[in-house]
């Protein structure tokens, strides 16, 4: 490596900011006839991009409720949100200033319950539930694709994502 090389490298890590924190819901419900677990992905207001609900921290709020009041916000669901993290991923986010920032988004299950028929951003965003198979086909996010089969291998066990769940608020 040159000289210059090396230099530029070692100033663009010096500038290297950690990613910022954003929190997530991995939005499902279970179809009444079948038991069907269906996911709700919903198009990123930008690039149109299937997305799941996911914002910035809160003054006052946990990490699990920033999740579900991003839900409500931008999917108008409301259901029983998990207390512990399925996980994290990764992605680029675009700022308003055509800046990109690297971005890690703690994903917290939210079993949906209720369909608002009026929510912030209705109208702004298409919203769509689909199968895990259609959700990890639709994603860009490899780890959002693994978390979305690890949820549904949970589910299909049957097995407790927690032992603690906590209903969101209105």
């Amino acid at each position: 490596m040159t000289l210059l090389a090396r230099l530029a490298s070692d100033v663009q890590l010096m500038f290297r900011r950690p990613p910022r924190q954003q929190y997530g819901a991995l939005c499902y419900r279970l179809k009444k006839k079948t038991g069907e677990l269906e996911m709700l992905l919903l198009t990123s207001r930008d690039t149109g991009r299937w997305v799941i609900p996911k914002g910035w921290p809160m003054a006052g709020k946990l990490s699990h409720e920033v999740a579900a009041r991003e839900a409500f916000e931008e999917a108008g669901v409301r259901g029983t949100v998990e207390t512990a993290a399925l996980g994290a991923f990764s992605y680029a986010k675009m700022l308003k200033d055509g800046l990109k920032v690297g971005c890690r988004v703690q994903v917290f299950a939210l079993e949906v319950t209720d369909l608002a028929k009026s929510f912030k951003e209705r109208g702004v965003r298409t919203l769509e539930w689909v199968s895990c198979d259609e959700a990890v086909r639709r994603v860009n996010e490899p780890e959002l694709r693994d978390l979305i089969l690890v949820f549904q291998q949970r589910m299909a066990n049957r097995a407790p994502l927690s032992n603690t769940k906590q209903t969101a608020p209105e």
